[in-house]
């Protein structure tokens, strides 16, 4: 986790813990982009699910970004379908098999595409 918040997200670790815990388990702190990301050890997940962790990323970055998933060999799954206007994403698993997306789009544009409706797509 630690190399894929650093090395494709560009975040900077600020405190790990070692193994004196505060909390429920061993955990590191990053800022990403301003925002606090904490992690902490835990169990392995027994099966993938498309449940996910999203962070936006600029679209001028999006090439970068797969770029640096494939050279950490981490397992990407190929893009979901799609409207136009959406964005586009990537979906890797880390170690652990927990699911990101790194996606282009802003909520504020998906809300209008969505107001839209499907018919535009067509």
């Amino acid at each position: 986790m630690t190399r894929i918040l650093v090395e494709v997200l560009g975040a900077e670790e600020v405190y790990a813990s070692g193994e004196e815990t505060f909390s429920l388990s061993r955990e590191k702190f990053f800022l990403a982009g301003g925002v606090w990301i904490a992690i902490m050890e835990g169990e392995r997940r027994c099966e993938r699910s498309y449940d996910h962790v999203a962070f936006k990323i600029d679209e001028a970055d999006f090439d970068a970004c797969v770029e640096r998933v494939r050279r950490l060999g981490l397992d990407m799954k190929p893009p979901r379908p799609r409207v136009p206007g959406e964005g586009r994403s990537i979906y890797f698993y880390d170690e652990d098999d927990h699911m990101f997306e790194l996606h282009t789009g802003t909520l504020a544009e998906r809300l209008a595409r969505y107001a839209k409706g499907r018919r535009a797509a067509e």
